[in-house]
């Protein structure tokens, strides 16, 4: 059974170049012990986490659901030729987000959970280092050598062939209508199917320094999680994002199906609904107390 959503405000957040995203705020009804922001994945509409940021909300947080540019209540009347871009999520929507987080918070930290490419997004916010703690789930950048072996060949086809090709013919790409996601600006997905070893060097050459000092400007504790069964976030792929906080504290935890009683988790589940009983309690010792649940299995 799905937990009850609380009472939330629908709001825009105006970005600095004036793009406006469309999002909720989730309200404590007690005094907050935090502030907690949550980055989608890829093509995720931010509904997708409503349920976990009720979740949140009742256990005394309040807490931001936004759409990135392009996505859901953020999407522009045309999306072709939008000229949105991967890169803009992170240098312009979490950043938004954040400052408009910081200035919202009633107590507490400024928290961020963040999933797939949202675990990697604050890196690249001019004011990441206003996050106080982050916990990402399957965090990675779609480096497709790092994909689970066995799927590979597959997810290469899909991701780096058929996506640019359609985005290429279509002038986005047409994710909904077969069912891979949501719709994408053509920046976001040849940003996707085009990205190399390195991020910064999908960059200008004259600007990939002060990339590279962002990531390092972030010094919040991170607690990365993975599961087994994630095809796209393996440990190759979160480790490979971790890298990139320097400045920060990390950790990692690799999950299986059966630590929480299941036969599968993939890349998505983790967020669903059937884990409000389990997975999403453990969440709160990492968010409120910086505590790592998986290492102190007792303390669970």
């Amino acid at each position: 059974m799905s937990p009850p959503l609380s009472a939330t405000e629908r709001l825009r957040i105006v970005c600095r170049d004036g793009v406006q995203l469309g999002g909720h705020f989730w309200p404590s009804a007690t005094p907050p012990k935090g502030f907690v922001v949550i980055n989608p994945a890829t093509g995720v509409l931010a509904r997708y986490y409503h349920f976990y940021a009720s979740f949140l909300a009742g256990q005394g947080y309040d807490v931001l659901t936004y759409d990135y540019r392009g996505i859901g209540q953020s999407r522009p009347g045309r999306l072709r030729g939008c000229g949105y871009r991967w890169r803009d999520w992170g240098q312009l929507d979490f950043d938004a987000a954040i400052r408009f987080a910081a200035e919202k918070r009633r107590a507490g930290p400024l928290l961020v959970v963040g999933h797939s490419v949202g675990g990697f997004l604050p890196g690249l916010a001019e004011h990441g280092f206003l996050v106080d703690r982050m916990l990402t789930v399957g965090a990675q950048y779609a480096y497709w050598p790092d994909y689970a072996p066995k799927q590979r060949l597959r997810l290469f086809l899909k991701w780096h062939v058929a996506m640019p090709a359609l985005t290429a013919v279509w002038g986005y790409f047409p994710g909904k209508r077969l069912g891979w996601l949501e719709d994408l600006p053509a920046g976001v997905a040849n940003e996707w199917s085009f990205k190399g070893r390195r991020t910064e060097a999908s960059y200008p050459a004259e600007t990939r320094a002060e990339v590279l000092a962002r990531f390092a400007a972030f010094r919040a504790p991170i607690l990365a999680v993975a599961v087994t069964d994630d095809e796209l976030g393996t440990l190759p792929a979160i480790r490979r994002t971790l890298a990139y906080y320097a400045g920060a504290e990390r950790q990692e935890v690799l999950l299986a199906p059966a630590d929480l009683d299941v036969e599968t988790i993939g890349h998505f589940g983790l967020f669903h609904a059937r884990f409000a009983d389990g997975f999403w309690p453990a969440t709160l010792r990492w968010l409120g107390d910086g505590i790592n649940p998986w290492a102190d299995p007792a303390g669970l």
